[in-house]
């Protein structure tokens, strides 16, 4: 009996130049009766051939490995054979800046690497190369980003002190941040972003965004004025990023309380704060990722009066949070990635 679409086991590579590691990812993944891991390998080379020989779904990938390259790997099999890679990264701020830019480049998601002594901190690692396979794979364009952004600035229009931009997303959001905030002016609205990402990882990934974009971009800290031509990216952790305030006064402030919907920082607890201390003077936007985060508190923005902009599916890697707000009717119009910082300008110049 010929076995359907569904019931279909998830093939999976290992790369990783520990043959330790290599074991335990291949323990904990043969271990779900959905995935096969059908191949390892040390290094890129040898990914290479893997991949040719192998064809697999998904690939989870250390990018840190002595004498080879891994990004260079990555961006390469990007460009040519794109698939969905998982990437296996350490916990350092070394590995968080390696890893950030492997999402750049189109890696799916990351998770932390296993402690030795404790296998069964990565056991969420099958259900993200489940949820990967399921994804959209696409090639992208990885030439390098220029060194420094061109200083752009809105055409006719002075910053809008008065209008405040929020900004959710989760799983394919690094790359999806790096398109949108790239369009953005150096006089731009007051921007405030949750991505969800570890907390390492917030840190140099507001570092990176203000290396090639317009605006400032910095990570956001408890009580920070919330000014127009600066973005403020959510740290990772303890706390929830929220604003208080009113129009053209803001700041932001870090709520340090449970996971909500699963994640801390939350975007509906951003969005939710920005609805009551801003209402109809601001526009959110959702993008990719897993889950209903974002969903409930896009809706409180459109309800007091705000822009509602979501992601649309062909250009999401995980159309998981636009969809959900889309469906509730909290999503005012649905917009392609390429389009939306024009689409969000328009709108915002409309309501002057």
């Amino acid at each position: 009996m010929t076995t359907s679409f569904s019931q279909k086991r998830t093939r999976v590579l290992i790369v990783d130049d520990s043959a330790t590691m290599r074991h335990i990812i291949r323990e904990i993944l043969s271990a779900d009766p959905q995935l096969e891991v059908v191949g390892e390998a040390c290094d890129p080379h040898q990914a290479r051939e893997a991949i040719k020989s192998l064809d697999p779904d998904v690939i989870t990938l250390d990018v840190e490995m002595p004498n080879m390259n891994g990004l260079d790997f990555l961006e390469r099999l990007m460009r040519l054979r794109p698939m969905p890679v998982v990437m296996v990264s350490t916990l350092t701020s070394r590995g968080a800046e390696t890893t950030i830019r492997a999402l750049e480049l189109g890696a799916f998601d990351c998770v932390a690497k296993p402690r030795l002594n404790d296998p069964a901190s990565i056991g969420h690692l099958g259900q993200m190369v489940k949820l990967a396979a399921a994804s959209r794979s696409r090639s992208r364009d990885t030439a390098p980003a220029p060194a420094a952004p061109a200083k752009r600035a809105l055409p006719g229009i002075a910053p809008p002190v008065n209008r405040l931009v929020a900004i959710g997303s989760s799983t394919g959001g690094v790359e999806a941040l790096i398109t949108l905030i790239g369009a953005f002016p150096e006089n731009c609205p007051p921007t405030v972003i949750t991505q969800h990402m570890p907390a390492l990882f917030t840190k140099p990934f507001a570092a990176r965004l203000d290396r090639l974009c317009a605006p400032k971009v910095c990570e956001a800290w408890h009580g920070a004025p919330v000014e127009p031509g600066c973005v403020y990216v959510a740290p990772g952790g303890k706390a929830h990023l929220t604003v208080r305030g009113k129009p053209g006064a803001l700041r932001c402030h870090l709520v340090e309380s449970d996971l909500v919907n699963g994640h801390r920082p939350s975007v509906d607890v951003l969005f939710h704060s920005v609805a009551q201390a801003v209402g109809g003077k601001s526009a959110g936007v959702i993008l990719t990722g897993m889950g209903r985060d974002g969903a409930l508190g896009l809706a409180a923005m459109r309800k007091e009066g705000a822009i509602t902009l979501g992601q649309t599916e062909e250009t999401c890697i995980v159309y998981g949070m636009p969809k959900a707000a889309f469906e509730i009717g909290a999503v005012e119009k649905q917009v392609p990635l390429n389009n939306m910082a024009a689409e969000l300008f328009s709108a915002l110049a409309d309501k002057r």
